[in-house]
């Protein structure tokens, strides 16, 4: 079973509480997959000099925000770790020449345990963490996910989780249903059309050629997981945008899918 790898925009903490189109297609999206045997994410919220990999033997829920509804604080996300896969990715890094180490108390932060909440509720499936390195750029985590694509072989689900779109200076007045301004479906539509045709050489230099780059990316961080869930479907992989939408105007909320060939997410 050789899984897609994915990048999900996983919107503002309070997703799993909000009616919007992106939680309903979450909600749905794990039912139409293959299950599979363990889930890698590389988080926005998880940045480091080096990668670290989570090991843990069942991850705690981090609450890695403030001033949100109480709700949100009782939401849970118990999944079990999978110390094995830890070491198999720190085994591909090290075979690709990136030392990396593990990190045997860290649990899920939200850009991980809020979308796995809607695709995999019951909380069943093996889930670890891959760090960041944001000042590494777009061709660190290109490589990084090219890295792992063998895990995908192996029934390893590989998640980036960023946002499409991320200029928090926007975000407040706005409400979950507010239209995206043009600056914001610009870059979105700019990159969706080189994630198309296979242009990675401009989508690594994004940050020049891109429309309203450093407006919607004021820091990397956001955008970088999606550079390595295109790596990791390899050298000939294709994109395949599940999912476009907006919430608070300023966050696209786009899900894309990669794998070698046409990607499918029939079981």
């Amino acid at each position: 079973m050789t899984l897609p790898s994915l990048f999900l925009s996983h919107g503002a903490p309070t997703l799993p509480l909000t009616d919007t189109p992106a939680r309903a297609f979450l909600g749905q999206i794990g039912g139409r997959m293959a299950r599979p045997r363990a889930i890698l994410v590389i988080s926005a919220h998880w940045e480091t000099t080096a990668p670290v990999i989570s090991a843990v033997d069942r991850n705690e829920t981090i609450y890695d925000f403030s001033g949100f509804p109480r709700a949100l604080y009782q939401l849970r996300y118990p999944a079990p770790g999978s110390p094995s896969v830890a070491a198999d990715v720190a085994e591909l890094l090290r075979a690709s020449g990136f030392e990396s180490t593990i990190d045997r108390s860290r649990g899920l932060d939200h850009g991980a345990w809020v979308p796995l909440l809607l695709m995999y509720p019951q909380a069943d499936i093996p889930v670890l963490q891959l760090s960041l390195q944001s000042h590494l750029g777009p061709q660190h985590h290109l490589a990084i996910g090219r890295a792992l694509a063998p895990l995908r072989q192996q029934g390893v689900l590989i998640i980036g989780s960023g946002s499409m779109t991320h200029d928090l200076s926007e975000f407040r007045g706005h409400g979950p249903g507010d239209p995206a301004p043009e600056w914001v479906n610009d870059f979105a539509d700019w990159f969706h059309g080189r994630l198309a045709t296979g242009q990675t050489a401009e989508l690594l230099d994004y940050r020049r050629q891109a429309p309203f780059a450093a407006k919607n990316h004021p820091s990397e961080e956001h955008l970088l997981p999606l550079f390595a869930a295109l790596g990791a479907a390899g050298n000939e992989a294709r994109a395949e945008r599940l999912h476009a939408s907006s919430t608070y105007s300023v966050l696209r909320m786009d899900v894309y899918a990669f794998q070698a060939g046409k990607p499918s997410l029939t079981r």
